[in-house]
């Protein structure tokens, strides 16, 4: 089914570098997505996914970049729009493509997740996150987590940990 003209010219309005897929000879860039990963006491900020992609998995606040907002932005925004917290030194840590749930061979999203500081704030669930929860490396070993959540906790756990922080 192909889209009216007007949602094309408004998609292009919005993210007018990118093309989007309307056949199998079509074009596709992937979508700009930021996370983050936020160590606190012992614990990570993860909230349960309300939405797609992922939905009801637990993994970093996060969520699409808007047009002419830079990635630590992004971070903030979304950390505040889905638990309430505010950040210190957001700090970029990896790239990761994250594939369509419907199509496992296309990149929907490259997500650059960060490790943020906790500043503060009254945490609760917010926008597409259905819960929101301060959890330890064991606590999150046992949800359903989204992709390499688990595996970023512990290199981070790790790593503060070796730092005596």
């Amino acid at each position: 089914m192909q889209p009216e003209p007007e949602a094309v010219l408004e998609m292009d309005a919005v993210f007018p570098d990118q093309e989007t897929e309307t056949g199998p000879d079509m074009k596709h860039r992937p979508l700009s997505a930021v996370s983050a990963a936020i160590f606190h006491d012992g614990r990570f900020l993860l909230v349960r996914r309300g939405r797609a992609p992922a939905k009801g998995l637990y993994a970093f606040p996060g969520g699409r970049v808007e047009q002419g907002e830079s990635l630590a932005d992004a971070v903030r925004r979304e950390v505040m729009e889905e638990t309430g917290a505010t950040l210190t030194g957001v700090d970029h840590l990896v790239d990761l493509d994250i594939v369509a749930e419907d199509d496992t061979d296309r990149v929907e999203f490259v997500l650059s997740v960060h490790i943020a500081g906790f500043a503060g704030g009254d945490i609760a669930p917010g926008d597409d996150a259905d819960a929101v929860a301060w959890l330890t490396i064991d606590e999150m070993a046992r949800l359903p987590l989204a992709g390499s959540v688990l595996e970023i906790a512990r290199q981070i756990a790790e790593e503060q940990a070796s730092c005596g922080s």
